[in-house]
């Protein structure tokens, strides 16, 4: 300039109460508000009375140079105007970025200025080059970079080339610009009209990386003090943050699937949980086109989010929530997050989850764990009591159960067994602990001891429809024992023996209360057995046995199959036993052969199966009964 550095400073301070500020000096009227207020980052001020004079040519597509001049005294490129120089001041602060604001006089006229601005961004001919702000305008941020490094190049690139500071300064702040672009290229990475945009801006950061390295190996007092620039640096710095925004506003198009939870724990980790895959994929799908191998954006974006759901899931974990917000945070952590996010088909091939490692810190996990378990063991204790306390009340209010396609039915086992089942498959899946899940299963032996204490105290009553609920207990007792006899719960051995003995009580006590009743009223026809009628018509005597044990079990009709199954053959045994007693009581002889005692006894064992209701039981049950 035809002033010094002082002058400026003089000037600019006498003129600083009498200014106008003028900002976007690019024709900003005409253009959307939203541009425009973009391009109020620029303010510039130019002194009152400050005579300005041309310091670099006029763009080449400008077709006279009387357009630039509103008056005599002003002669200012654009290029001038747009650049940001460093305002005057103390030598020791250097090249520090400072933007100031240059002041015209009220007197200037500056629709000549907008008019030029407009003319030149007119489309020309193809074979017009863009310049340092044209390539900006039109996101091309490479050839932007390539201008740069350009002019960087004759300012800094032999020792013999004279600068001013005024262009050191103008080339610095034009990095500066540069810079900016760059990071709205980055920020905007989900953008999909942003692609092409971003890939110019990789390619520059590239470049600028490699001129870093270049420069490194220069003196510091020889280089820009700009340099290293570490564009890089930025880029990985910028992705963070833009990974931490999308995941605090992980909020609208997940909104109605999240509404359906019950806390807002809940809502906020499924919100941020499916936002890591739909982000991810945008990743596998679009972004990573338009980054070098050398990126490896797959893998950064991968563990940027991943490391940003810890982070919120830390701070989650380390509250107080409830049991329910527990589960639902270590359903994510073993379950949804590792097995349907990571693992979905279009991501496992570009993720290797193994290397991002677990979402929480041991500790935090084991807090969560113990909470969770205790959580479990409280409920399987409830569910247990509740049930049985329901159970026995109904006992001793007389109430008959219910009938299910006729069949007498008590909903015990089927209300606690699915229950027991559930906690022990949840705590074993969440907590990858088979011994705690046994633990849980513990609590059931003790519940059958009650059981069977409640049991031998109800069959001890006289109540008219004891026979009903005891003949409804015992399906429950073999749905009981079926579960636990099942080799995939995991019962402790010593567990799972006590259990079965239990149930084996249980069974006898049902047993002993039904067979006994028709033991004591066959007493008489047992009492015939071997006896002179017996011997004079045995067959007769058989056969109004028969008859009575079939009347006696009619009432058996109201088990289920398996549970009448075993009961008939129980009380098939104990006539066989009572048979052979009542034979070895007495003291006969026969005198015929030894081939006739031997076909009577054959054929009054034949007579004997015959009063089983359902005729091959007896055979199933005693298959070696002609033997008696």
């Amino acid at each position: 300039m035809a002033f010094s550095r002082k002058e400026n400073l003089e000037e600019y301070k006498k003129s600083e109460e009498i200014c106008e500020e003028i900002i976007g000096i690019e024709g900003i009227d005409d253009e959307e508000p939203k541009e425009q207020c973009q391009k109020q980052k620029h303010k510039m001020k130019i002194p009152k009375n400050m005579k300005i004079t041309n310091i670099i040519k006029h763009r080449k597509n400008v077709n006279s140079e009387d357009d630039l001049i509103p008056e005599a005294l002003l002669e200012v490129d654009l290029d001038t105007i747009e650049g940001i120089v460093e305002s005057p001041g103390n030598p020791e602060v250097g090249c520090q970025k400072q933007k100031f604001r240059i002041k015209i006089s009220e007197k200037i006229k500056i629709l000549h200025f907008k008019k030029w601005q407009k003319d030149s961004q007119s489309p020309g001919t193809s074979s017009v080059e863009l310049d340092f702000k044209g390539n900006l305008e039109q996101n091309r941020l490479a050839e932007a970079q390539q201008q740069l490094m350009k002019a960087e190049e004759l300012l800094f690139g032999s020792k013999e080339v004279s600068r001013t500071e005024d262009e050191e300064d103008k080339l610095h702040m034009d990095y500066e610009i540069f810079v900016l672009h760059l990071r709205l290229a980055i920020h905007d990475s989900f953008s999909e009209d942003n692609q092409e945009t971003l890939k110019s801006a990789l390619t520059s950061i590239l470049k600028e990386e490699a001129q870093d390295r270049r420069w490194m190996e220069v003196a510091m007092d020889q280089r820009p003090v700009w340099r290293p620039i570490s564009c890089r640096q930025i880029h990985d710095t910028l992705l963070q943050t833009t990974v931490e925004e999308r995941m605090k506003n992980a909020e609208d198009e997940q909104e109605n699937k999240a509404d359906i939870l019950s806390t807002s724990l809940k809502r906020e980790v499924f919100r941020m949980g499916k936002q890591v895959q739909k982000d991810l994929l945008r990743v596998v799908r679009n972004l990573k086109e338009c980054y070098p191998p050398d990126f490896d954006i797959c893998r950064t974006y991968a563990q940027l989010y991943h490391q940003t759901f810890s982070t919120r899931l830390q701070e989650l974990a380390r509250c107080k929530i409830s049991s329910e917000d527990c589960h639902y945070i270590l359903s994510w952590i073993v379950e949804y997050y590792p097995k349907d996010v990571l693992k979905h088909k279009e991501l496992e091939e570009h993720i290797n989850s193994s290397s991002l490692g677990p979402l929480l810190p041991e500790e935090d996990l084991k807090r969560l764990e113990e909470q969770y378990f205790s959580y479990k063991e409280n409920n399987i204790r409830n569910w247990l009591s509740n049930a049985f306390e329901k159970e026995v009340k109904k006992w001793s209010d007389g109430i008959e159960p219910e009938l299910m396609d006729g069949y007498y039915f008590s909903s015990l086992a089927f209300d606690v067994l699915p229950l027991i089942d559930g906690a022990v498959k949840d705590v074993n899946a969440l907590l990858s602990c088979e011994s705690k899940a046994r633990s849980l299963l513990n609590q059931l032996d003790s519940f059958l001891l009650s059981y069977k204490t409640s049991l031998e105290e109800l069959v001890k009553k006289k109540q008219e429809n004891i026979p009903k609920t005891l003949t409804a207990n015992l399906l429950n007792i073999y749905q009981f024992r079926d579960y636990v006899r099942k080799p995939e719960h995991p019962f402790l051995e010593d567990t799972r023996t006590a259990c079965l003995s239990t149930l084996a009580d249980l069974k006898n006590i049902c047993h002993t209360y039904f067979l006994s009743r028709i033991h004591t009223e066959l007493k008489p026809l047992y009492r015939k057995l071997w006896t002179q009628v017996w011997f004079s018509g045995h067959c007769e005597v058989v056969e109004e046995l028969v008859k009575a044990l079939e009347n006696k079990t009619d009432s058996f009709k109201e088990l289920k199959s398996v549970c009448r199954e075993e009961l008939l053959a129980e009380l098939h045994l104990e006539v066989m036993v009572e048979y052979v007693r009542q034979m070895m009581k007495r003291k006969w002889k026969l005198k015929k052969t030894k081939s006739s005692k031997k076909q009577l006894l054959s054929s009054s064992a034949l007579c004997l199966p015959k009063w089983d209701p359902e005729r091959n039981d007896s055979v199933k049950y005693c298959p070696n009964h002609q033997r008696f």
